[in-house]
């Protein structure tokens, strides 16, 4: 009988062909010096490109790599909680496919989820935190002022609920994203409000971060919906984000 890996690590990908490769180059070399057991996991979300073809023959030869793919584009919210759900490991992380955080940055988040927290979360506007490149001044600014609204509405004290690195345990990451309806980029304080209702401990830790370009968050349209659904969460109050999602 195959073991249960230690670790899964679940990327979210829609047509990153020009970035995917480096990105599976770097974590196979970080994990060839670990002393667990884990797998990498990329979920094309529909890609246009060929991101799945590259993702696919690099699987080949490099076990501990696999592809879950689909069509048509569902949404990042979407790729990530079928990952966080369907994925056999004691504990799941999920990271850009960019690497903005790298890959050994996981080293500070094992100690929080060892001492007993649930989830343990990169954050980059605490104090002890490495912003090796910053985002530009406007996204950098507007990301505040959006984090402000999300921690009076929704998750208060999380700093920073939108960075793309983030620990949890198996059965949280299950009990969590079970519940999770949103499809879009709104997921990620969509499955911290949830942990808070929960009453699952989340950790902020520092973490060295790098902007790279290619996001595929676009302000001006991403920006007004994400504050929609953050109402809507609001809205519907515990009872209701805390409801079961049946999947299509």
């Amino acid at each position: 009988m195959a073991t249960t890996p230690r670790l899964a690590v679940i990327i979210p990908a829609y047509n990153e062909s020009e970035r995917i490769l480096p990105t599976l180059e770097r974590l196979a070399e970080y994990f060839s010096t670990v002393d667990y057991t884990w797998k990498v996991v990329v979920i094309s979300d529909g890609s246009k490109d060929n991101t799945g073809e590259i993702v696919n023959q690099f699987a080949t030869n490099n076990p501990g790599f696999e592809l879950n793919e689909y069509h048509p584009n569902r949404g990042k919210g979407y790729a990530v909680r079928k990952g966080m759900i369907e994925q056999d490991a004691d504990f799941i992380l999920f990271s850009d496919a960019d690497l903005a955080a790298p890959i050994e940055e996981i080293e500070k988040l094992w100690p929080k989820i060892e001492a007993g927290d649930d989830i343990a979360i990169g954050s980059r506007p605490l104090k002890d935190s490495n912003l090796e490149i910053r985002q530009p001044w406007y996204r950098e600014f507007l990301g505040r002022a959006f984090n402000t609204a999300v921690q009076l509405m929704a998750v208060r004290g999380i700093k920073d609920t939108q960075c793309g690195f983030k620990l949890f345990r198996r059965d949280v990451a299950r009990d969590v994203f079970s519940r999770c309806k949103l499809d879009g980029f709104g997921f990620d304080f969509e499955s911290l409000m949830i942990a808070r209702d929960l009453n699952y401990e989340i950790a902020e830790v520092p973490i060295r971060w790098s902007h790279q370009e290619g996001s595929k968050v676009v302000l001006m349209r991403d920006g007004p919906r994400m504050l929609g659904e953050l109402v809507r969460l609001r809205t519907w109050g515990k009872k209701g984000r805390l409801k079961l999602r049946h999947e299509p």
